[in-house]
């Protein structure tokens, strides 16, 4: 993974012509061969089996901790008094900040009519997904009884009790689920169109019958485009807002408390631009081996990678912003206590996972500046690599710092996790990938119907003397088309 050849580079726009965002000078035909490619192969490639063979690997292990926690009790936890929250509601809040991207891709992207998003936003939808269904689980298991878990929710019951509306705990409730909801109805009135082609082109009578009820009778008519393009504006309307709303609530776990580094009013725009920040990085992590793998280059381009890399520089300013931000209300409070926790936490006992969230999140995303970063896949793996430690090391900080060391000295505890909570962490990606390593062999990973339409063919006013060469990028004269003309999307094939 070094440098993008210069024939895959869309990067560079030439005045008066715009860089193609899909290479390859790919037909609707090949393109659809080339997406589809991947699920109709007999074998997927060797790599994907070595993937899922560790991902499975680490769900069982997730699957075996989880027992030992439910048998013994949350004690195989290193939890004690004060720190009653460790690597559990870490993990949660790093998990739920990992969905944020798949819902900005999706919805405020498409909002904005930004073309860019259509190679990227179906895989980053499904991560969105995944990602909250890790998230789930640790609320869910950290609870000591699990099997009251259902307390969690405000059902009726023989004690003639309710949950503390006023509790942000309950409004996780509420804002995870609808978060969860409207995300994976989104991502699958998107896959309907493409699961229509997937039942098309499927040879046997069981894929043909499977995709079949999936695609719910598309036919790809006028009037079915009509309430598909309808429906699917109204979800990202419906799923905009919850981008901003879902973190926000998350948030006020923290913030509606009287804890020295807790409670602040900057948590609900600094958890967003953190979540967004790394739901991004993760994105990447997914994007950079998948196109590579599944021979998406053509799809996933350059231009796509070094879009990302520039969301992913904007948010991380925004996320050192609120580091400092963090550090001048401290100060300008006159708090003590306010003043003792920052001063702690760059310098106490847990510096060291301080300096480290720095250096991943402030440092390491600067190399993006550079153009040559951008474009070189090492570079950008390795910045979003550290990125996605970078966060998770921000959320360990803000919960186990605060708490370990509190108003009373006398209080004060240090925490370590237990052996039981680090395999549970690394249970929980095994968990991620396997879901997420099934979904590309089994289901469109590239949203075929969207990408068309970003497709110099999707024009219908593009002059029949233009020449595509298969093999290289469409060439166009910018006197004859002019891609910003093209009319909304029509039926398509």
């Amino acid at each position: 993974m070094a440098a993008i050849p210069a024939e895959f580079d869309n990067t560079r726009e030439t005045p008066g012509q715009r860089a193609p965002l899909i290479t390859g000078g790919h037909s609707f035909g090949s393109l659809t061969d080339v997406a589809t490619a991947p699920w109709e192969a007999y074998r997927p490639p060797r790599a994907w089996y070595i993937a899922f063979t560790i991902s499975v690997a680490l769900l069982v292990i997730l699957g075996l901790m989880i027992g030992v926690l439910f048998v013994n009790g949350v004690g195989v936890w290193n939890l004690n008094n004060p720190v009653s929250w460790g690597f559990d509601i870490t993990n949660f809040v790093c998990w739920v900040g990992i969905g944020h991207a798949g819902t900005l891709i999706s919805a405020i992207l498409f909002l904005f009519r930004q073309k860019w998003r259509t190679s990227i936003n179906r895989f980053a939808e499904a991560m969105t997904i995944f990602a909250v269904i890790c998230a789930a689980m640790f609320p869910g298991i950290h609870v000591g009884r699990v099997w009251l878990a259902y307390w969690l929710f405000p059902l009726p019951n023989q004690m003639a009790m309710w949950p503390q509306f006023r509790s942000p705990l309950l409004w996780d409730v509420f804002a995870v689920g609808t978060y969860a909801t409207v995300s994976t109805l989104f991502w699958y009135v998107g896959m309907i169109p493409d699961l229509a082609t997937f039942r098309d082109r499927a040879k046997s009578r069981v894929g043909k019958l499977v995709y079949g009820l999936l695609a719910l009778g598309w036919t790809g008519s006028s009037r079915h485009w009509h309430r598909f393009e309808r429906a699917y504006l109204i979800l990202a309307a419906l799923a905009t807002p919850l981008v901003l709303s879902v973190h926000s609530v998350v948030s006020f776990d923290f913030a509606t408390s009287q804890l020295p580094g807790w409670h602040t009013t900057i948590f609900p725009p600094y958890f967003v631009a953190g979540a967004i920040f790394g739901g991004f990085a993760m994105v990447l992590t997914l994007a950079i081996p998948a196109r590579a793998l599944f021979g998406l280059k053509d799809i996933i381009t350059a231009r796509h990678l070094e879009n990302m890399c520039k969301v992913l520089l904007a948010t991380g300013l925004i996320v050192g912003y609120a580091y400092g931000m963090e550090k001048f209300i401290a100060w300008y409070s006159g708090s003590p206590y306010e003043s003792f926790i920052f001063a702690t936490r760059a310098g106490g006992p847990y510096a060291w996972a301080y300096w480290t969230m720095i250096f991943c999140n402030v440092v390491a995303p600067q190399l993006f500046w550079f153009k040559w970063a951008r474009t070189n896949l090492l570079a950008m793996f390795a910045v979003v690599m550290c990125v996605n430690v970078g966060m998770w090391f921000e959320r360990f900080v803000i919960i186990v710092s605060s708490l370990a060391q509190d108003f009373l000295p006398s209080s004060w505890w240090h925490y370590a996790p237990s052996l039981v909570e680090l395999l549970t962490l690394a249970g929980s990606f095994g968990l991620f990938f396997t879901l997420f390593l099934l979904f590309c062999r089994y289901l469109p990973m590239v949203a075929m119907a969207e990408v068309k339409t970003v497709m110099p063919y999707d024009d219908p006013h593009r002059p029949e003397h233009v020449h595509v060469t298969p093999g290289r990028a469409f060439d166009y004269n910018p006197d004859e088309y002019d891609p910003n003309s093209r009319p909304a999307a029509e039926g398509r094939g």
